[in-house]
């Protein structure tokens, strides 16, 4: 589904991807892990268009993305979320989730100016769904709370939701579990296997390597903006390699 060719990215004259390499298969869920620095972030805002690759390719669906800016890459179908929290704090969650929806709504200027039927339709519909996501994730008594106001795990789960709002058919979720006490990343691990059931892709950073281990069918790690192994759970966990850079030293 998602092939990241041999991407370079740098910050002045530091490297921050080195020629990375991934293959993302369709209705699973892959991880990318690797030491703070390791260009994990920078990976992820190249894939959906903040940067722009000095060379490279990305490709999406079969069709060539790099290049293309944000709102074109969340049309093809990538959605994300972010590893600080990056909600409308002040609008209501129910609100937060049909922001989400802007690239679906066709209503156009004077359909909104005249509040035309078709637009009244368009709005409903938008409604519906956004209540839909909310009960899914367990927050649809929240829908009129304000985004602030929600305790810091559900802020986070409002987050995925509103990256799901817009149709997508691969997610990047950002540390989802950082800050996250151990029943909430108990919620989230389920969460993000109910997401796969509803035929949506997963691809997360994320530090906590119980999750990642338990979760990911296919893990990438990374070290200094390269490539370092990819494989199974288990067969990450007794790779020499990772275990000197990442997990914990020789073992």
């Amino acid at each position: 589904m998602l092939r990241v060719e041999h991407l370079n990215f740098s910050f002045g004259g530091l490297k921050a991807t080195n020629d990375i390499c991934i293959h993302v298969k369709p209705n699973q869920i892959s991880a990318l892990i690797g030491p703070n620095g390791a260009g994990k972030t920078t990976l992820f805002n190249l894939i959906t268009g903040v940067y722009k690759p000095a060379s490279g390719e990305i490709w999406f669906d079969g069709k060539r993305i790099d290049g293309k800016k944000p709102y074109q890459i969340n049309e093809a179908g990538i959605s994300r979320t972010y590893q600080v929290i990056n909600l409308f704090k002040k609008m209501s969650v129910i609100e937060n989730v049909q922001v989400g929806m802007h690239t679906l709504l066709k209503s156009g200027y004077w359909r909104n100016i005249f509040h035309t039927p078709g637009m009244r339709k368009e709005e409903k519909a938008s409604l519906e769904r956004a209540y839909e996501l909310l009960e899914f994730v367990g927050l649809k008594e929240h829908a009129k709370d304000s985004a602030g106001s929600l305790p810091y795990g559900k802020q986070r789960l409002l987050e995925i939701v509103r990256a799901m709002a817009s149709n997508p058919k691969l997610v990047l979720l950002d540390e989802p579990a950082a800050g996250m006490n151990s029943a909430e990343k108990e919620d989230l691990n389920a969460l993000i296997r109910k997401i796969i059931d509803r035929n949506i892709t997963v691809l997360l950073v994320e530090h906590d390597m119980k999750l990642v281990m338990d979760i990911a069918d296919e893990i990438f790690v990374v070290n200094s903006g390269a490539n370092l192994a990819s494989g199974t759970a288990k067969e990450i966990q007794s790779n020499p390699e990772v275990i000197k850079a990442y997990l914990g030293g020789d073992q």
